[in-house]
Parts: structure tokens; sequence; C-alpha cells
């Protein structure tokens, strides 16, 4: 049974963060929430330990440090720096219920589910009190680990429909589970202003009333979040009212919703037909049948949630090398994190983010924008352009005065960057 100094060093170990993790997870909390404390890696562990390193007391801390980890943790600092034997049931499981961006979710699903305030954080306490780290953990690996052909053969199965997407090749039949149409496919279509031309919509929408089943699912969903430290933030996300896809262009609105509705909604659906595959009970899709139950609701999307993002295969073109060989393209794609809510531990292509608004929605609305915003943020390194940190952004984040040196050169001649849509 593993030991622990501190209820501070128990409280990292339960959300299964390294101590350079929870300090990057401070600075995430602290710019996301205003907190002006900070927390260096030296200074956490002797937090941890509960006295410096020569052994000497831990003296008075800075009251915005002790402020920015009572917020995080929702317990005061005397509690934490104490052992967790001192404190007998103080230091439960319960703690990581206070997660960074839930509080939102909790607000929404109160009000989806005609629930009193508070009503959805107690749930997801209470669940948590009882949890166990180490199934929690199996589940999200068992969903991870269903391969893609299941899930095609799976959707295919229960939309009668064998009209998902697929890229063919020579020697090369890769099969998906997403629902498309045959025009929407085969495009080649070059992303440019004349021939994308998405607009927003104002329209006011009602959020739809959870049922008991729809509301405990959501339930889960943030039990996960916050037991296992996957990043959830509350941000505003394009919604796919009207489209109008074809070689000619793409047309149609949008509008912005949030990303707490599609999370505890529309999202769930993936992880419903994983556990699925699973257990070896695939016909039973309680979730899909209320929110996806055929393939006219899928493709009707002004009657639900419609919300997602870019799928962007990058290719760049290399030189021959007298190392590697002749000259080729290097296409990038990597394996999700654990941290994130959906795809988590599986392959996918990079950059891959939601559409969404990031200063102004009015002229964010174009797929490019998101596609420039992805690739200075996942492939060039930019921070001030992730929407999921939080804090103050500039007012035009991507003027070409803030653009990172690789943005820079693609940009400077024509050609250097060429992006489309080969299909949707």
């Amino acid at each position: 049974m593993r030991t622990f100094r501190t209820v501070l060093e128990q409280r990292i170990w339960e959300r299964r963060l390294t101590l350079e993790e929870f300090v990057q997870e401070a600075e995430l909390y602290a710019r996301e929430n205003r907190e002006p404390g900070t927390l260096g890696l030296r200074h956490l562990q002797r937090l941890v330990a509960g006295r410096r390193s020569a052994g000497e007391p831990l003296g008075q801390m800075k009251a915005s440090t002790a402020r920015l980890l009572e917020s995080m943790l929702d317990t005061p600092v005397e509690e934490l720096l104490s052992s967790p034997m001192e404190r007998g049931s103080a230091a439960t499981p319960a703690g990581v219920a206070v997660h960074p961006g839930l509080a939102g979710a909790f607000e929404w699903l109160d009000g989806a589910a005609s629930w009193e305030s508070g009503s959805a954080a107690a749930k997801v306490g209470a669940v948590l009190k009882l949890a166990d780290i180490g199934v929690l953990q199996g589940r999200r690996a068992r969903r991870s680990a269903v391969g893609r052909r299941r899930v095609v053969d799976a959707v295919r199965r229960y939309y009668g429909t064998p009209d998902t997407f697929a890229a063919r090749g020579p020697g090369l039949d890769v099969r998906t589970s997403v629902v498309t149409r045959s025009e929407w496919n085969d495009l080649r279509l070059p992303l440019e202003p004349d021939r994308e031309r998405l607009t927003l919509s104002q329209r006011v929408r009602v959020t739809a009333a959870l049922d008991e089943d729809c509301a405990e699912a959501a339930v889960q969903r943030l039990v996960m979040a916050a037991a296992l430290g996957v990043r959830f933030a509350n941000l505003p996300l394009y919604r796919l009212v009207e489209i109008d896809v074809s070689a000619g262009g793409i047309g149609g609105t949008v509008d912005v919703g949030n990303f707490v509705e599609y999370a505890l909604t529309m999202d769930l659906l993936e992880a419903e037909l994983a556990d699925a595959l699973v257990s070896g009970s695939g016909a039973l899709h309680p979730l899909r049948d209320k929110y996806l139950p055929d393939v006219e609701v899928v493709l009707d999307t002004g009657r639900r949630v419609c919300a997602g993002g870019v799928l962007s295969l990058v290719a760049i073109a290399r030189p021959a090398d007298p190392f590697r060989g002749a000259a080729d393209y290097a296409l990038i794609v990597q394996t999700r994190s654990d941290q994130v809510v959906n795809a988590a531990g599986k392959l996918a292509v990079i950059p891959k983010g939601f559409h969404q608004p990031l200063t102004d929605p009015r002229a964010d609305v174009r797929i490019v924008a998101t596609l420039r915003r992805e690739l200075e943020e996942e492939l060039f390194g930019r921070r001030d352009v992730d929407a999921t940190a939080g804090g103050a952004r500039a007012a035009a984040p991507m003027h070409p005065g803030r653009w990172s040196a690789p943005m820079r050169w693609l940009e400077d001649e024509a050609g250097r960057m060429r992006m489309e849509c080969t299909g949707f």
C-alpha cells in the first residue's frame, strides 16, 4: 500500500499526475481563473514532502500560492500540508471532484435535467467517493483498444448503410464510421474565400431537456473527467445548422453553442458504442437510439447538436536526403493524449481541432480560420492561440505580426501552402 507524506501528495497521485504535470495544471488553472499564485517544481517537491530538502519545517507559504492550491483542490492549505493519517477520512478520492472547468458543466446539467442547483456536483461527488481509480482507468484503456474496423461494422449495422467515408488507393481500402453522402467525397476543393461561404446565424436555440438515462450518462462522463484529470473547458463551439457541399464550394450556416452541451450529449455516443463492443452486447445503444436514431437525423444538422471540427492530414514536402532517400512527403499523425475528452489514446491526424471562435465569432467562422489556428498551436507550438488555455488573449491573435516563424515562411510566397477539402 502506498504511503503518502501529505494530503497534497495523495491528491496529486489520485489525479494520476506527475509533479511536473501538476505544475502545468496549476499554471493552466491560474490562467483560467485569474489566480496570481505560481507554483514551481522545486517548491511543489518541498510541499508534498512537508518539509524543506534539509529537513527543516516549510515555514510560511505565500498567500497567493496558498489560495491557488486551495482553489484547485477545494481544501484548506493546512489540511493539504498535513499527514493523511492525521486527517483520517478527509483525504478521500472525493477531492478529485474539484476539477478545473467542471463548474460550468454542473450548472448546465442541473438546468438540462431540471435538477435543483448543486445537484449535479453532489451526484458526481457521491460517485467519486466510491469510485476505484484503477477500474476507471481500465475502462478507458478498453475503450481505446477497440479497433476501427469493429466500430465501422457496428455503425454500418446500426444504420443499415454501407455509405460511410472511405479512402481507397493502390492496395489501400480504409473504411471509417463517418456517415457521408457520395456527392460529398472526392471534392478536391481549394479552401479559398470564393469557395468557402459559411455564415454565422444568430438564431436562438433551446436546450433539449435530458431524461433520466441521458442525465445519468452525463454524470458518468463528468466522473471520468474529474477522476482521470481530463481537460474540460466550457468554451464556445460552432454548431452546424445548414450545409450545402459540392465541388463548387461549401455553403451553409452555423450558430454558436457551447462545449458542455456537446460533451454531455452527442459526444457520449463514442463511449457508449465502445462499451457495447467491449462487453459483447453490440445491440444496446440507448443513447444513440435517442440522439441519432437513423441516418435522416444524422444528416439533418439543424435538428440536433451538430458540433465537431476539422480533421486535417498535413503533408509536408521534403527534398531528397542521402540517409532517408528520394524526395517524399511527411504525413503527420499522433496518438491522442489520455487527457482529452474524445478519441483518447487513438491514432489521429494533426492538427485536429474543434471548429470554434477564438475572438471574433463572425470572422472565425471560415474553416480555414480553424485550420490556420490549429497549425500554429499543434505543429508550430504557439500556446496563445490555444482556446482551452484561458486567460487574456490578443484582440487579433492570428494577425500576421504575431505569426510564428514557420507560418510566416509559408505565407511569404504563394504556393508554399495549399489547403483543400477532400471530403465532408
